[in-house]
């Protein structure tokens, strides 16, 4: 596995080829957390020395549902609800060993979604 990467490459492993991008993509049904998520993972990637790209956002994926208000008649009445699910992106250009570790051991909000990719 020398400079090779496989889909079931552990995260320690990158920061010893300089070569490797990092993409992450972060989702959150609040963008307040979200953005918070992102410039706590961006901070963090700037400290370590490396060099980063974004966030860039992704677009938002809006699902609507539309309900019956009453059981019995009004069948025209209806009430619609959405969900929204916001999405960014970073790309760290050039992990060092440090950034890897830095980012292993940050703590995000509870409701972020994070996917990890080498790029």
């Amino acid at each position: 596995m020398d400079g090779k990467w496989s889909k079931g490459t552990p995260l320690f492993r990158i920061g010893r080829d300089m070569d490797n991008n990092i993409r992450i993509r972060l989702k959150a049904f609040d963008h307040r957390v979200l953005d918070q998520a992102t410039g706590d993972i961006a901070d963090t990637a700037r400290r370590t020395g490396a060099l980063i790209r974004g966030p860039i956002p992704l677009p938002t994926r809006i699902e609507k549902f539309t309900v019956n208000r009453g059981p019995h008649i009004d069948k025209k009445s209806r009430e619609q609800f959405e969900v929204r699910t916001y999405k960014r992106m970073l790309d760290i250009v050039q992990p060092t060993p440090q950034t890897v570790d830095a980012l292993m051991k940050l703590d995000l909000a509870a409701g972020v979604d994070v996917e990890i990719k080498l790029a």
